[in-house]
């Protein structure tokens, strides 16, 4: 089998990293700004483009085949499914 290594410059590293900091600190901000229970849906909407960007970046998805990338996309969404139901409740609380 012909593996192949993806090289990532430092600079697109770190550039991730200061978007991954840009994004943590949005969702600090995100908590002092009244929002009723779509304080949670904005956390959660910022915590999925991150975890894209460590997904996609950091384990090299962005490298891998369509199949594979299709996999994990169904099982996110699976996952983001079951986490909507559990904080549905929070908004009718």
């Amino acid at each position: 089998m012909n593996e192949q290594q993806h090289i990532i410059r430092y600079r697109t590293l770190i550039g991730i990293w200061l978007v991954l900091l840009a994004l943590t600190a949005l969702t600090v901000g995100i908590t002092r700004v009244d929002l009723g229970g779509y304080k949670v849906l904005g956390a959660l909407t910022i915590a999925c483009v991150k975890a894209g960007l460590v997904i996609a970046v950091f384990m090299h998805m962005k490298y891998e085949g369509r199949l594979l990338r299709w996999l994990l996309f169904l099982a996110l969404v699976t996952l983001a499914i079951f986490i909507g139901f559990t904080f549905f409740d929070v908004l009718y609380r």
